[in-house]
């Protein structure tokens, strides 16, 4: 039997219920969320402006009044330090005709000066002057839109909503596992975005689940052992604890994958071993850079924390990794890596870049070929999703969050 046609005489909301209540348990998603438009607009409002994100690292904007510039979807967001050191994220859009007030992708600035009229806004975002109008304007009552932002262990989270979902569970989670590998003194070695020609969610379940990552990605697989099966590595597993603990280290863990119905944000921590021998995610299993944080060896384990929705890190002993999940469009999405060393790690001296970057940059550029060949699929006509697979338990999880959030007014 075919999947539903998007054409239906139904209302907009109803029709996009109807397919929430016609999902079939312990199945992929049916052909219309991939591309209906008006389902990528619940997306958005349920998912993408509901929930926190993680923009950067707050190593990008090191300076007084240094900035940058994020594109979120049609958003725009400005980051900036403000000269008693603050961090704020506000929306690039002047309170008077809408025009961009930021129009450099970086840099240092005390001030934004809209292009259009002049109108003048500090770096915290509070108007500062606006030209020729009348006395009994207030500046106070114009200031850019700003979102809500947290700074936790050098991660910097953003919240679109005007009440954001409580982030106590996921502050504490993160102190417990980025906090343990030196997160927060950390700095970024190297980014790289990546364009996809793809629907949001299915870059985020491919990210989920290591099903694929046997056939797909076997420079991967070579050393992280969470290629397997998990009761085939539990003794790896637990030898990795052991190897944690006789270290002096308590990484923290923790499952607080919860939709939002109590105000809560979602964030689930969990670790996994590489194969024996196998100190970091490099080529040849070695280490890539100093160590991070309170390790003074390595435990041949890895950290990975998912964090609500869009938003994924990766913690190893020597680097970390950061993957952010940008919806664009209904069919294109974006995808960016961040690498991570210690902030007194010197490139050419402690690290090779390229050395670095290696193994996660061939993963991405293999996730990336996967996913758009996925998105050519599953607009099919004939496409009806199958079964997933016990290996894909996270992606059965994200497919039933994600269905109670945009259930969700």
């Amino acid at each position: 039997m075919l999947a539903p046609d998007i054409a239906s005489p139904l209302s907009s909301g109803d029709r996009i219920d109807r397919l929430i209540a016609e999902h079939r348990a312990g199945h992929g998603l049916a052909r219309p969320f991939y591309f209906d438009p008006e389902i990528f607009e619940r997306d958005m409002t349920r998912v993408f402006f509901r929930h926190w994100h993680c923009l950067a690292h707050e190593s990008v904007i090191p300076n007084p009044n240094d900035f940058e510039l994020f594109r979120l979807g049609r958003e725009q967001v400005i980051l900036t330090r403000a000269g008693d050191g603050s961090v704020h994220a506000m929306l690039n859009v002047c309170r008077h005709r809408g025009a961009e007030v930021c129009t450099k992708a970086k840099g240092n600035a005390k001030a934004f000066v809209c292009p259009y009229h002049a109108w003048t806004y500090g770096n915290d975002g509070t108007l500062k002057a606006a030209r020729l109008m009348p006395k009994n304007f207030r500046r106070e009552d114009h200031g850019l839109r700003k979102l809500h932002v947290r700074v936790v262990e050098g991660l910097v989270f953003i919240s679109f909503a005007e009440q954001p979902l409580d982030f106590s569970e996921v502050e504490r989670l993160l102190h417990a596992t980025c906090g343990q590998y030196g997160w927060g003194a950390a700095k970024v070695a190297h980014r790289q975005s990546y364009p996809l020609e793809a629907n949001w969610k299915l870059a985020v379940e491919n990210y989920v689940e290591c099903y694929h990552c046997g056939p797909a990605h076997p420079e991967y697989s070579q050393t992280h052992a969470l290629e397997q099966p998990l009761h085939m590595i539990e003794a790896l597993n637990a030898a990795m604890e052991e190897r944690t603990c006789a270290l002096g280290i308590a990484v923290g863990s923790g499952n607080h994958w919860q939709n939002s119905a109590e105000g809560r944000e979602a964030i689930h921590a969990f670790r996994y071993a590489l194969y024996d021998g196998v100190k970091t995610g490099s080529q040849d299993g070695q280490p890539l850079s100093t160590l991070m944080g309170r390790f003074p060896d390595f435990d041949g384990g890895v950290t990975s924390i998912h964090l609500g929705g869009t938003s994924f890190l990766v913690c190893y002993a020597d680097h970390g990794m950061i993957y952010r999940f940008v919806p664009m469009t209904v069919d294109t999405c974006g995808m960016e890596l961040i690498w991570l060393v210690d902030s007194r790690a010197e490139e050419g001296r402690d690290y090779d870049l390229e050395t670095l970057t290696w193994l996660w940059k061939v993963t991405t550029d293999e996730d990336k070929a996967i996913i758009e060949h996925t998105a050519r699929g599953v607009v099919s006509r004939f496409f009806v999703p199958g079964p997933i697979a016990p290996m894909e338990s996270n992606e059965l999880r994200y497919i039933q969050w994600y269905l109670d959030e945009i259930s969700r007014s």
